[in-house]
């Protein structure tokens, strides 16, 4: 019979991250770095950015590692870190550029699939983009990083209403995008 190992809890790592330990450091980087640059590369638009940001993300959550609190919550303090230098990077290039979404999964995609479901990411993704920063983040957070709302908000330091306020105008706004490329994106599927 087999004896699993169980799974220490972020904050357990925390305390062996705060005592030096480089496995622990790992384990935590393993379990939340793509979450961190998904997030990342979503609201700066940028590989090489959202690669960096996520890394910065990481060494100062090493360095607060001693004074972390056993009921905090790694994604969130994470995920609201992320969202401030994203906010600082974009401030301080004053720009806004597309990023692609991730593929969907298909167990056995046809060229026909493939083809449908790129045209389909790249519409949502130039949609997404199009859309003001903070109701790019508070969508993102929602929707690619699966946050609930109060979540989403804490990370974004707004209330819940003003997070919901976002993700309505949000989402309007999209709609109203992906419905205008529409009969385009029909067409060319053909």
């Amino acid at each position: 019979m087999r004896h699993s190992t169980p799974i220490e809890s972020d904050a357990a790592l925390m305390k062996q991250v705060a005592d030096g330990n480089m496995v622990a450091c790992r384990t935590l980087a393993a379990r939340h770095l793509d979450h961190a640059y998904g997030l990342a590369f979503r609201v700066i638009g940028d590989k090489g950015y959202a690669e960096d940001i996520a890394q910065e993300s990481f060494l100062r959550l090493w360095k607060i590692a001693p004074k972390w609190h056993p009921s905090a919550q790694i994604k969130t303090w994470l995920f609201r870190v992320i969202h401030n230098l994203c906010i600082d990077r974009l401030r301080k290039e004053n720009r806004y550029s597309g990023t692609e979404i991730p593929e969907i999964i298909d167990p056995a995609p046809n060229p026909y699939q493939m083809r449908e479901a790129k045209q389909l990411q790249d519409a949502v993704s130039n949609a997404l983009q199009k859309l003001p920063l903070r109701q790019r983040t508070a969508i993102t957070l929602v929707h690619f990083q699966q946050c609930g709302n109060i979540e989403a908000a804490d990370i974004m330091d707004i209330s819940v209403e003003a997070l919901e306020s976002l993700l309505s105008r949000g989402r309007r706004k999209l709609r109203e995008l992906l419905d205008s490329s529409r009969s385009e994106f029909d067409g060319d599927v053909r």
